[in-house]
């Protein structure tokens, strides 16, 4: 059995799929193929039509695209502890903490792109309505800092896939600050095998 999985090594939505992957063990039998969705190559767009990554493509033919559905995906297709558990309430505290750190990512892959345009164009709306909306995020992580405990899970993933994004794409927004015990906590977490493996 082996998996096939477009990938961006810059981006946060792959790197969270290839954490679990490892995490799992599942990616002995992944095979990476680096691809430029900006590119709009005609290999990917014929298998997904939002052209993006990650797109894995299963032993058996499936294509399955977007970060949360290839992530429930890999967790149905191992034999060890699921990273998301089935029974609630346990299940909605971890899709929650994963629509955090997703959110987080959003954010600031518009402020990213907004970046990237023509010096005269960039919105400063959109950029401080997405600035905004990281804060929030953060704020709420530190406020429920409680929701980062027990055995790390795909929400603890998306979440540490997010603050890693935060360091490699918006340093300036300096999220630490005033954040001490988030901070202390992705430091432990940058620093598992899944995390290091997969660093851009």
């Amino acid at each position: 059995m082996t998996m096939l999985l477009r990938y961006s090594a810059a981006s946060p939505y792959v790197r969270k799929v290839r954490v679990l992957a490892i995490e799992t063990r599942l990616d002995e039998i992944i095979d990476l193929v680096e691809t430029d969705a900006h590119a709009k190559p005609p290999e990917l767009t014929e298998e997904n039509p939002l052209g993006k990554v990650p797109t894995l493509i299963t032993d058996d033919g499936l294509v399955l695209f977007d970060s949360p559905v290839i992530c429930e995906y890999l967790d149905s297709a191992h034999g060890g502890t699921r990273m998301v558990p089935v029974a609630t309430p346990g299940r909605w505290h971890v899709l929650r903490l994963q629509s955090v750190g997703d959110g987080i990512m959003d954010a600031a892959v518009a402020i990213v792109m907004e970046g990237r345009r023509p010096e005269s164009e960039p919105s400063r709306e959109v950029i401080e309505r997405e600035t905004d909306r990281i804060v929030r995020a953060l704020d709420w992580l530190a406020d429920n800092f409680e929701e980062l405990g027990g055995r790390f899970n795909l929400g603890q993933i998306a979440v540490a896939c997010a603050l890693g994004y935060l360091d490699f794409r918006l340093p300036q927004l300096e999220w630490r600050s005033g954040r001490t015990p988030l901070a202390n906590w992705f430091e432990a977490a940058n620093r598992r095998d899944s995390m290091r493996k997969t660093r851009p």
